[in-house]
């Protein structure tokens, strides 16, 4: 993300927010799954006489573009399939839900519709606080659900599952299919060239952070290093028919990846030092990089200087990874199921918070449309989905994007409809807006207007009538609503969602720092918890960070998870070092151990002053 300093320093920061959008080079790929979807489904179901029929397809594949992003064809089934189930689930329940308030009396069907709704919401809600690809499965199954009771379509509801599953469908096999524009024809299959690119990318981070060691960007780059690991690791472990790669690309890859764990832990440590490299020390990881994404063998790696623990541990890494880019193969661990952890968040505080608000935003935003006897009153519970999802930034930033975006997607939209021919043009217009999905998702407010757009012309070719000046109203409606119960005080403490991440990253670091202190000779499963702890950090970090740009009112209940999570990752920089330290001598410096002391007991004191969390027994006793 990136924002003017002079602009962040002048503005307050759920304003300063608003005004941030992610930068980087345009996903081509992306942008060609997106014209190769939506449109092309929507024209052959014209052709065919079913436009409904394509409606439904084409926003089955809208949504699981929204969800499109960089990564590896096997994790995108996942991150892209498990949504789309979810969503054609929920258009299969409001279908169904939309036949029985047809034939209830009215006012009852009204009221068990939105109870519904709001049940539904609850569920959803709690689902969410899971993780990324749970979120996404709450959002289309609710989505699903609105769509479904609200918009009257000719086919029954298992044809409308059906249609948004191909719609998806259609779009993962894009995904599977299409090879990544310059993917490296002499490194294999081009099925793996999205984990190639992450396990560069890590390679390519740890020369990044050698190079900063000593500077004001270490800690930058550190934290650059974790979001490439987190990557490669999500990359590498997507769905596979076997429990161990299945061919020597991929346990190529596998012990690539894993060779660049003791790389990622020398660097760090020498980071944490904070003595400036020579350029020679950043040489042998930028080969390594350059190797993993051609395919080819790296040569000789320069050595670097051996007078310290960290270049020497640095050094052993290299020859490690020179072995493993030798021919050397591997997998990663089999990871323990994550149902039980997945149920407690769900369960836990965070889960029960924002499911409780879903519900009360879907349930308020059905009744308000009932109310309005509007056609497309479906519209307001599904753009309240959207703007509840914290994921997608500060509320009050949502709010002002989505009603902004949603006002430019409209003028849009008017303006293209009264020239394009119908439904030809329409079409055109939907291929377009697919297209420019991956490159929109940059900032929340582009990304509503491209939608916006999208969504209007689905609805006129479904054979509705032209609706984008309603839309922004209903939109407006929406915005409120969400802002409202979006600030409603609930039971037990507010911002459970950042104080659950932070529990989180605290139980990870303390057992990271445990296994390091107890001397074990155990260096994978020493990687493995330093993995964790560094990714749990990662996520605490950013669900503060999206907290303090909130308003104050809500900003307020979680004011200093940021000081906690940075202090956090200082104690874990400095475990990397003592553990770097052991491997070396077999003891931790005098000097790491009261400087661990010290951080242990300034967390201590931090996490009581600001009651977010109740400190962990190694803190408290360091």
């Amino acid at each position: 993300m990136h924002v003017p300093a002079r602009i962040s320093s002048a503005v307050p920061p759920w304003l300063a927010h608003t005004l941030r959008a992610q930068r980087g080079p345009v996903p081509w790929s992306a942008v060609v799954r997106g014209a190769l979807a939506a449109g092309p489904l929507l024209l052959a179901a014209v052709l065919w006489g079913r436009p409904s029929a394509g409606v439904v397809a084409a926003l089955g594949a809208m949504l699981a573009g929204i969800n499109d992003r960089r990564g590896s064809r096997r994790s995108a089934v996942q991150r892209l399939g498990v949504p789309a189930v979810a969503g054609a689930c929920g258009l299969l329940l409001g279908s169904y839900a939309q036949e029985y308030a047809a034939s209830a009396d009215g006012q009852t069907g009204a009221v068990a519709l939105i109870a519904g709704l709001a049940g539904l919401g609850l569920v959803a809600g709690a689902v969410s606080a899971v993780g990324p690809v749970a979120s996404a499965v709450g959002t289309q199954l609710l989505v699903g659900a609105a769509v479904g009771a609200g918009m009257h379509l000719p086919e029954p509801g298992w044809q409308r599952a059906l249609c948004y599953l191909a719609g998806a469908g259609w779009l993962i096999a894009l995904r599977l299919l299409l090879p990544s524009p310059g993917a490296p024809g002499a490194a294999g299959s081009f099925r793996f060239d999205g984990e190639r690119t992450a396990v560069a990318d890590v390679y390519a981070a740890i020369a990044d952070l050698l190079d900063a060691a000593g500077g004001p960007d270490a800690l930058a780059r550190r934290a650059a290093l974790t979001g490439a690991l987190d990557h490669a690791q999500d990359a590498l472990s997507g769905p596979r028919l076997r429990a161990r790669p299945s061919s020597s690309a991929e346990r190529r890859l596998h012990a690539q990846y894993l060779a660049a764990l003791p790389l990622a832990e020398a660097a760090t440590a020498l980071a944490w030092a904070g003595r400036t490299l020579s350029a020679q020390a950043s040489e042998g990881p930028r080969r390594l990089a350059a190797a993993v994404r051609s395919g080819d063998a790296p040569g000789p790696l320069p050595a670097p200087a051996r007078y310290d623990a960290g270049l020497r541990a640095l050094d052993d890494a290299l020859l490690h990874a020179a072995e493993a880019f030798d021919g050397g193969t591997g997998h990663l661990p089999r990871s323990k199921s994550r149902l039980l952890p997945a149920a407690r968040r769900a369960l836990g505080p965070g889960g029960r918070e924002y499911g409780v608000r879903v519900a009360l935003c879907l349930g308020a935003s059905a009744a308000v449309a009932q109310a309005l006897h509007h056609v497309h009153w479906y519209w307001l519970p599904a753009t309240a989905v959207f703007l509840v999802k914290p994921d997608l930034g500060p509320l009050v930033s949502r709010v002002l994007c989505r009603a902004l975006g949603t006002v430019l997607g409209a003028a849009l939209f008017a303006a293209c409809a009264a020239l394009l021919p119908s439904p030809y043009g329409l079409v055109a217009l939907v291929a377009l807006s697919g297209a420019l999905i991956p490159v929109a998702t940059r900032h929340f407010a582009a990304q509503t207007a491209v939608v916006t757009v999208l969504v209007l012309g689905l609805v006129m070719v479904a054979g509705e009538p032209q609706a984008a000046w309603s839309r922004i109203g209903e939109t407006l409606l929406a915005c409120a609503i969400v802002l409202i119960v979006g600030h409603l005080p609930l039971p037990g403490h507010g911002g459970s969602g950042v104080r659950t991440r932070l529990a989180a990253a605290m139980r990870a670091a303390d057992a990271y720092l445990g296994h390091v202190l107890s001397g074990s000779d155990d260096r994978a499963a020493r990687w493995a918890l330093r993995r964790a702890a560094y990714r749990a950090l990662a996520q605490a970090r950013a669900a503060s960070e999206v907290s303090a740009a909130e308003l104050p009112t809500l900003a307020r209940h979680t004011a200093g998870a940021g000081e906690v999570a940075a202090m956090l990752e200082l104690i874990v920089d400095t475990a990397t070092a003592c553990a770097v330290h052991l491997d070396d001598t077999g003891r931790v410096p005098e000097q790491h151990a009261r400087h661990l002391a010290a951080l242990c007991a300034d967390l201590a004191e931090l996490t009581r002053r600001k009651e977010l969390a109740e400190p962990r027994s190694w803190i408290t006793t360091a």
